[in-house]
């Protein structure tokens, strides 16, 4: 009787150890994690401001959001995907951008990513936040600039939460971006 209550409470320990007060929490600076703090009301701030966007684009942003967020269990991330920005809120009410070209790699140590095309891009790690839910800190750069190391200041530094939608797609959500909008989103598919 006493080793399963031990067992037990070995678990819960080190699961709620590992999303209070694991990696992320020491890497992620101040700002961020106020970003984190602030996401529900900034995200339903932003998806408002949206909705009067363009009819085509608020129904886009509608089937991305609408999408039940699925486990991350067993999902593998690496390889080649393509992606695109939603900006909801901000200067313009709602702007999807084209499709384009992102990676994925593994180092042995966790999941990287990166954004290969347009003239806005993102590297950044992913790092666990419970079965539905990874944490993204990156550094936004614009094409042809050396990419800064997260934590390089505001103008650069992301957060956001990644989550699965389907078997071959995903996305990231990054509260209060320094640039243009009160949510970037970026959708990925295979």
């Amino acid at each position: 009787m006493r080793i399963p209550v031990l067992v037990a409470l070995h678990l819960a320990l080190t699961l709620g150890a590992a999303h209070a007060d694991g990696e992320v929490q020491k890497l992620m600076t101040p700002a961020d994690k106020q970003r984190l703090a602030n996401y529900d009301d900034t995200r339903k701030e932003a998806v408002t401001e949206a909705e009067k966007g363009n009819a085509a684009d608020v129904a886009t942003l509608k089937d991305i959001l609408a999408k039940p967020d699925k486990s991350f269990q067993g999902f593998d991330m690496v390889g080649a995907w393509q992606c695109r920005t939603i900006k909801a809120g901000g200067l313009g009410e709602l702007v999807v951008y084209d499709w384009f070209k992102c990676r994925v790699t593994d180092d042995g140590s966790g999941w990287t990513l990166e954004k290969l095309t347009g003239s806005q891009r993102t590297r950044g790690r992913f790092f666990d936040d419970g079965d539905k839910r990874l944490i993204y800190l990156g550094s936004f750069f614009v094409a042809g600039e050396a990419v800064k190391p997260y934590a390089s200041g505001p103008e650069t530094d992301q957060v956001g939460y990644a989550f699965r939608t389907g078997p071959q797609e995903w996305r990231v959500e990054l509260p209060s971006p320094h640039y243009e909008s009160k949510l970037d989103i970026l959708e990925f598919r295979r």
